[in-house]
């Protein structure tokens, strides 16, 4: 009589008189990294850090999902939330499961090889590990407008690679060291996370990416999968999926609830909307 209750109240309650569904925590990391500001959403350690502790805190959870959406930004900021990832994997011993939406380029692969598992969409695209700095110069252009260009410095090199002057292959010279410092951090951080399955291919840190199955097979991802179906996969189908933090504000309300001016606002998520585009369109996408 008492099983079969049991048996009856477990039908209408998922967990109940018996072994609790397991729940699998999710927090989305999507767009440009380190682009926070009043009028633009971004990622970076400081949006980013309470929903990863939030996602690490549930006991119960067998694992913790990530789901990333970006093409990449600031080195410092993907690698601080990369280095967070890890020590909550590592304190609360729980593996962590990557899935890649659109793009996980640049700072976003960074983020990824925070993942014990990374999974990925057949249209995904991954990789573009290298570093870029991209700009403008306008010295004959103000020349041609009658405008002089004054600067004023203590320390020699502090307007290094001002747009308004000529490029000095100096300047250029300690631009590219220190992006090949970075790109080293870079790589070794992708060795260190991948090697086991990384393909001996040197194009993979030449600043290329690939579509999902390509991404696989040179060992940037470890299979082609979704969130829902490995999920159900590794945990049943009673497992529950449970997203950590709110989502991305709407455009409108990033205009008229933060309290700024109009135009103030306006301007900055436009901005915002436009560099995002702009690098996504590098991708294809």
């Amino acid at each position: 009589m008492i099983q079969n209750i049991v048996e009856s109240v477990r039908k209408i309650i998922p967990g109940a008189g018996g072994e609790a569904a397991p729940v699998i925590p999710v927090v989305r990391l999507a767009g440009l990294i380190g682009k926070a500001s009043r009028f633009q959403s971004g990622l970076s350690l400081a949006t980013m850090a309470g929903p990863l502790k939030k996602a690490f805190a549930i006991k119960s959870a067998p694992a913790v999902a990530l789901i990333i959406d970006s093409p990449g930004g600031s080195p410092v900021q993907s690698h601080l939330i990369f280095k967070r990832i890890r020590a909550l994997a590592e304190e609360k011993e729980k593996p962590v499961l990557v899935f890649v939406e659109d793009v996980c380029a640049s700072g976003g692969y960074m983020i990824a090889c925070a993942g014990d598992e990374i999974i990925v969409d057949e249209a995904s695209i991954l990789g573009s590990i290298g570093v870029v700095s991209a700009g403008f110069g306008f010295p004959e252009a103000i020349k041609k407008l009658g405008v002089e260009r004054r600067i004023y410095t203590a320390g020699e090199s502090k307007a290094i690679l001002d747009p308004f002057q000529p490029e000095k292959k100096a300047d250029v010279k300690r631009l590219k060291a220190v992006q090949e410092d970075i790109h080293e951090m870079f790589i070794d951080l992708v060795k260190e996370r991948r090697g086991e399955v990384l393909r001996d291919n040197p194009e993979i840190f030449s600043g290329l990416f690939w579509a999902g199955k390509s991404a696989v097979s040179l060992g940037l991802a470890d299979r082609i999968g979704d969130l829902r179906s490995v999920v159900e996969e590794k945990f049943g189908k009673k497992a529950r999926i449970k997203v950590i933090g709110g989502a991305r504000a709407p455009f409108p309300r990033r205009l008229f609830g933060l309290g700024a001016p109009f135009g103030e606002a306006l301007v900055g998520a436009v901005t915002g909307e436009l560099e995002e585009r702009a690098l996504r369109s590098r991708f294809g996408l």
